[in-house]
């Protein structure tokens, strides 16, 4: 079934990927960028592009979804305070924009040990702690939900195969490979109100995630 998608995060390289992905698969992609110059390289993905900031009201941006995905991230160069207000605080207004709004299908990109968020100390462990937040908040919201927890996330081309389960080792993936998976979970019933690590591995992704 074709759905209507919003993607939080569409200009890093993760959202543009799963963008591609969800407009070759026949999906109609909506791209949510904070800034309206961002717009023109992601509509030549074949996506159309709304202007949307997770810190503020992003009604109009959700409204008519059938899913949204959260691939937003504050990225490496920014502080704690950052961190906390998009890769927790957005995701949670935008989990609550959906509920509100009756978009049931919410698929988060978290990070591998977003639940073990003692592995790691300083900036590194902090940004575990709010994404295991955000993702803990998805699982109490009542929507459908797939949290995708990948490991070192590389710019290699995609294996087309991975490593999909509750807990695997350390390990990396292409950010093309989690794109795919997450456009495939989309309709994966075997992956609804589910959480899984990912890296790469010897398993077709559809089959995968049948697996999980």
């Amino acid at each position: 079934m074709d759905m209507k998608v919003l993607v939080a995060g569409a200009n890093g390289h993760t959202g543009r990927l799963i963008l591609q992905y969800l407009v070759e698969r026949g999906h109609d992609a909506y791209g949510m960028v904070r800034q309206e110059q961002q717009a023109p390289e992601l509509k030549n993905l074949g996506a159309k592009i709304v202007v949307g900031d997770l810190e503020k009201d992003v009604t109009d941006q959700v409204d008519g979804m059938d899913a949204v995905i959260f691939a937003a991230g504050s990225g490496s160069k920014t502080g704690p305070e950052k961190t906390k207000d998009v890769d927790r605080n957005g995701a949670i207004h935008l989990i609550d924009t959906a509920k509100k709004l009756g978009v049931n299908r919410f698929i988060m990109l978290s990070s591998i040990f977003a639940d073990q968020p003692d592995v790691a100390d300083g900036t590194f462990g902090y940004y575990l702690q709010m994404k295991g937040e955000a993702d803990e908040y998805l699982r109490n919201s009542g929507l459908v939900y797939t949290i995708v927890r990948p490991g070192g996330l590389t710019h290699e081309a995609p294996a087309g195969k991975v490593n999909a389960a509750e807990d695997v080792e350390r390990g990396t993936i292409s950010r093309d490979d989690v794109a795919n998976v997450i456009v495939t979970s989309l309709e994966e019933q075997n992956t609804y109100n589910k959480s899984f690590d990912l890296i790469e591995g010897q398993v077709e992704i559809p089959t995968a995630l049948k697996n999980i």
